[in-house]
């Protein structure tokens, strides 16, 4: 049989398991934990395949020294790729323990088949959570926790804008660190890092301009270009009877806990102690922004407090390895601030996207145009030839951050990502187009391009139903010929109770091969606009841990719901001024809407991801019940009262 991807990348067993003296079996492999509960689903594939009980499976975090390297734990992937990956290798450790052998330095052959859907036991269960128990009883387990003998503390001072240069500082101050514009500061304890950062700062000067674009004006921004277009469907699409624009703004990650690592330097070697998303990359682009072989830096990968994308973290590690090279020998934590969080790390980019369709004589869509516009989605380290980390675009010899780029097609693409829509349309053109320019530095946010292009293709078949006095679910079971598609529509209007005035639909599949979901939302507006509950149909092929995939839709339709209703990145035409909760409001607890989810198993077919299945869907069906409250469409997230007002006047 032909191998997985991961492990024809990895193919030594013994890199994927190892038998350990007392018995238990070492699992690595190269996702990591972000929050989303993958080793704990890991871990019951590992168990399965192997014929031992759950608690003889032990989880080893990830790291560049052992262990395969599968690159980014990203995409709503990890299951589908690391899996069959774990999956496969253990198959073929069970057959070697069967035929005697107690160890397994050899690479996978492909010979030894997996077990089948009837003959698992762990699988398809609810086992609890490996990693909670630490978090819930607030025992140490993230970077921030950790504690090295003779570790000192670390912190930077950002420049007060995107483009602003260091002109002049007191590096008489003690434990100072200045590199070009790399302003930085190491002390003894967390209290007295903090007061020397304040003082240092203080004595900074720095050199501005006004680099950023109108916030009031970015789709006019993102078309302007230069641009890179790509041709996604070459169709012919003729004079089309409905036109519709819709908008997203710049999103933040807005984690709660800011991000941190911990690195030190040995001599000629560099240690990493990160949340990164992906040690190997992160361990290149180190070594490459230092010029040293990669052999000389080990990232280890360490739990922090989630992530939806490419944050802070990496950004966090080279910080860490600039201060730490200043005190050889002593490990050194830096600790990002909420400010730096919210206006420095990575934005999920703004877009644009005008869609059209002709439509015959009984209202059935003949014909679908769609362009969308938008930075690029990718900016994580190596991309485009850059290390891609913020500290080393402001070192005296920088490595200048290129303009982010987009994963192709092949790969769920960025812009485009989920751009194609579900239904079956007789002709279709559809065309991304990425900005070259990015004074707002942007990369991968959770989902990538399918928010505003879901939110987008789905609002606008709720316009076109009602131009053909269509129902919207008659409408798209109409246009459905996927069989899995029409299954979680149908499901999820029945658990939402659809036909009511106030409730509204989204579909879609994730990145047209991943996970389907439909999203029943139920909106009140009056004095503001409040979403009551969501109810929740989702196809992952075959579950892992039911709870773990309720959860992983569960969070990503609450953090939708925040990003439809709420999130903005304000900036003025220098600086972004977001940079606290009072400014990037987030959904609150009490704003949380009831959540229901119905899984459909389907044990036979490959496991998918869950974690970015739910963000267009949720955005479509909070826009799409909102207008069934009102009345009145909003084209332009978030849907605040201000601009609910606007629609209402035009």
């Amino acid at each position: 049989m032909t191998l997985p991807r991961s492990l024809a990348a990895n193919p030594r067993l013994s890199d994927w398991v190892r038998l350990a003296a007392d018995g238990t079996f070492e699992i690595r492999v190269g996702k990591v934990e972000l929050g989303q509960g993958i080793l704990t689903a890991l871990a019951q594939i590992a168990a399965d395949e192997l014929d031992v009980p759950l608690d003889r499976i032990r989880m080893v975090p990830p790291g560049t020294a052992e262990g395969p390297d599968e690159g980014i734990t990203a995409g709503s992937l990890s299951v589908a790729e690391s899996g069959a990956a774990l999956r496969q290798a253990c198959a073929e450790v069970r057959a070697l323990r069967a035929a005697g052998a107690t160890t397994w330095d050899r690479d996978a052959d492909g010979v030894a088949s997996p077990k089948s859907a009837a003959q698992l036991r762990v699988v398809g269960t609810s086992v609890p959570r490996l990693d909670l128990p630490d978090k819930v009883a607030g025992r140490p387990r993230y970077v921030h926790d950790l504690r090295l003998p003779g570790q000192l503390y670390g912190r930077v001072i950002r420049p007060p804008s995107p483009g602003a240069r260091l002109v002049s500082v007191d590096t008489t101050l003690p434990g100072t660190v200045v590199d070009g514009s790399f302003l930085g500061v190491v002390a003894a304890t967390e209290a007295s890092v903090a007061r020397a950062a304040e003082a240092l700062a203080s004595t900074a000067r720095w050199a501005e301009a006004d680099t950023l674009p109108d916030e009031d004006a970015l789709a006019s921004y993102l078309r302007e270009g230069p641009l890179e277009t790509s041709t996604v469907v070459d169709g012919r699409v003729g004079e089309a009877a409905h036109r519709a624009t819709y908008t997203r703004p710049f999103i933040a990650h807005a984690s709660i806990a800011p991000s941190c690592a911990v690195a030190q330097w040995d001599g000629g070697t560099v240690r990493v102690w990160s949340h990164t998303q992906g040690p190997h990359p992160l361990r290149r682009a180190i070594a490459q922004a230092l010029g040293l072989p990669a052999e000389r830096v080990e990232v280890r990968h360490v739990e922090g407090a989630g992530a939806y994308g490419h944050n802070a973290a990496d950004d966090a590690a080279f910080d860490a390895v600039l201060l730490a090279r200043t005190v050889p020998g002593r490990p050194v934590q830096v600790r990002w601030s909420r400010r730096d969080e919210l206006t420095w790390a990575p934005f999920g980019s703004a877009m644009v996207a005008d869609v059209a369709a002709t439509v015959d004589g009984a209202g059935m869509v003949t014909g679908w145009s769609y362009d969308v516009w938008s930075q690029g989605h990718v900016s994580r380290p190596g991309y485009a030839g850059s290390p891609g980390l913020l500290a080393a675009a402001h070192l005296a010899d920088p490595h200048p951050l290129p303009p982010p780029a987009d994963p192709p097609l092949s790969r769920g693409a960025g812009i485009a990502r989920n751009a194609v829509p579900i239904y079956a349309f007789p002709e279709r053109s559809i065309r991304a187009h990425r900005a070259l320019r990015a004074p707002l530095r942007s990369s991968s946010l959770r989902s990538l391009g399918a928010f505003l292009n879901v939110f987008a293709i789905e609002s606008f078949m709720d316009e076109l139903a009602a131009a053909a006095g269509r129902d919207p679910l008659d409408f798209r079971l109409a246009h459905l010929t996927d069989p899995r598609a029409r299954a979680v529509l149908l499901a999820a209007a029945e658990l939402g109770g659809w036909g009511g005035g106030n409730r509204g639909l989204g579909l879609a599949r994730y990145k047209e091969r991943g996970a389907y979901c439909a999203v029943v939302a139920e909106v009140e507006a009056e004095h503001d606009v409040r979403v009551r509950r969501l109810a929740i149909a989702v196809d992952v092929g075959r579950v892992v841990n039911p709870d773990g995939v309720r959860n992983q839709i569960e969070g990503g339709a609450v953090q939708a719901a925040s990003w439809t209703l709420k999130e903005r990145v304000r900036f003025d035409r220098r600086r972004v001024t977001s940079a606290d909760w009072e400014s990037y409001p987030i959904l609150r607890f009490s704003e949380v809407p009831g959540v229901d989810v119905a899984l459909l198993g389907r044990p036979d077919e490959p496991s998918v991801g869950a974690g970015e299945a739910a963000q267009g869907p949720t955005a479509a069906a909070i826009g799409n019940g909102l207008a069934a409250a009102l009345g009145v469409r909003v084209r332009d997230l978030p849907l605040t009262p201000d601009r609910i007002v606007a629609a209402i006047d035009a």
